[in-house]
């Protein structure tokens, strides 16, 4: 993966796309955190170095593929080029600065040898969809449309969405909101890879 390639792609996207008040500031902070080097998850898709990156703008396609198969060539009638790079881009910042390369003891051959492996630690357990919100929302103001399409991404898989109906209500209220959720499915088990022990 080259991490540097990636960034850039992410930031022409970002550049072309937000004009947002905070939007500058929300890259510097990203710049100086491990956004850019980050896995996108310790065991599962994209665990690797610039990870949450590559997943982020896989995502980004994702997105704009699925708007435009729904809406055809109006589709920026439903949702500006700005709120789908923003809710595709920021989704997940809620995992920057949670993970460390550490290491642990795995048998190969029969011999215990040490190998690395990202280790999980979050220093703001906020929540994930939730956490982005808040996060993003310290640099700049989100529509109610990005909001919910980023704090619900995770879909039934989302503990808040057990034994309760608010999912449905979120997304026969805000169909974008359920295309991201399925953007964000298509490219962690179609598009990424996971790289196993």
């Amino acid at each position: 993966m080259d991490v540097e390639a990636l960034k850039q792609e992410f930031l022409e996207i970002f550049y072309d796309n937000v004009e947002r008040d905070g939007a500058e500031e929300l890259l510097n902070y990203l710049e100086k955190s491990d956004f850019f080097t980050a896995p996108a998850s310790g065991r599962r898709h994209s665990n690797f170095e610039g990870g949450l990156c590559f997943h982020s703008l896989n995502v980004y396609k994702r997105f704009l593929k699925l708007l435009q198969n729904e809406y055809g060539e109006s589709w920026t009638e439903k949702i500006s080029p700005e709120s789908v790079a923003i809710i595709a881009l920021l989704h997940d910042i809620c995992k920057v600065n949670t993970y460390t390369v550490d290491t642990r003891n795995v048998k190969v051959d029969g011999q215990w040898v040490q190998k690395p492996y990202f280790k999980y630690f979050d220093p703001l357990p906020y929540g994930h969809g939730e956490k982005s919100v808040y996060m993003i929302s310290g640099f700049m103001r989100l529509t109610r449309e990005e909001a919910m399409a980023i704090n619900w991404h995770m879909g039934a898989f989302d503990p808040r969405a057990e034994h309760s109906s608010i999912l449905s209500d979120v997304f026969y209220r805000h169909p974008i909101a359920f295309l991201f959720h399925l953007a964000d499915y298509m490219a962690s088990y179609l598009d990424e890879t996971v790289i196993s022990d």
